[in-house]
């Protein structure tokens, strides 16, 4: 049987693969430049690029403008855990991430009047929340809530507690859940690949009016990422389908 001769930028990247498997490229070590790399490899530097690509779509090599390529620290995965968690809440090994959040007092416009069921031009508040481990880009949020349920201040990291304070009861929660590329913007705040596919959720939530109280919008790189939904049957529903 005749195996396929694996392409140059597969081969580079499963050589490196191996030396970061292996320890000789240790975790935080920064790679040779690209031109080095490529003249070590005798190959053009878009084909070192294209494998170079494939170790960061991997979470394996992160790209550093102006700095270089670096061997990745293993990421602390996140559970993103649905079904009716309140919006922000954490899981444990989240709770160990350290979040920056950057205030902003804006206009309701585009897809924002349609997400929050408002009207053009009402005033809303976002919440842009960007997680780190160390020094590593984690996971964003935008999280968006009609102006006057906004805290005045968020002391610490207790923004989901805050927005729960001051919100109605919740009767609604609503995931979308979904798979795309990242924005050119997502790309360099979370330091990947534009190549990396990231986990998108759309979460809206509304009270017992039925007004929408919070829409938050969450990217998640697909590297350290997964989401649970767990469904409760009752006993009334199980007898039913029984």
């Amino acid at each position: 049987m005749i195996r396929p001769v694996p392409s140059r930028r597969h081969a580079i990247a499963e050589d490196l693969r191996n030396q970061i498997s292996t320890g000789r490229l240790k975790a935080g070590e920064r790679l040779p430049s690209e031109a080095q790399l490529a003249a070590r490899y005798t190959v053009s530097t878009p084909t070192l690029r294209n494998a170079l690509a494939l170790l960061q779509g991997e979470g394996l090599v992160e790209k550093i403008h102006g700095s270089g390529n670096f061997v990745r620290h293993p990421l602390r995965r996140i559970t993103y855990v649905g079904g009716g968690r309140p919006p922000g809440a954490q899981t444990p090994t989240e709770e160990a991430l350290h979040t920056t959040v950057r205030t902003t007092h804006l206009r309701a416009h585009g897809h924002l009047t349609a997400l929050l069921k408002v009207s053009p031009r009402s005033p809303l508040t976002e919440f842009l929340c960007l997680s780190h481990e160390g020094k590593s880009p984690h996971s964003l949020a935008r999280i968006y809530v009609p102006r006057d349920l906004a805290p005045a201040d968020i002391p610490g990291s207790s923004l989901t507690a805050r927005l729960a304070e001051l919100r109605p009861p919740l009767a609604e929660v609503q995931e979308k859940a979904s798979a795309r590329l990242p924005t050119t913007e997502e790309a360099t705040a979370l330091r990947i690949s534009s190549a990396l596919a990231v986990l998108s959720i759309t979460r809206v939530a509304t009270d017992i009016t039925g007004r929408v109280v919070e829409a938050a919008l969450l990217v998640l790189p697909s590297d350290r990422a997964d989401a649970v939904f767990t469904t409760h049957h009752t006993t009334d529903a199980r007898r039913a389908e029984g």
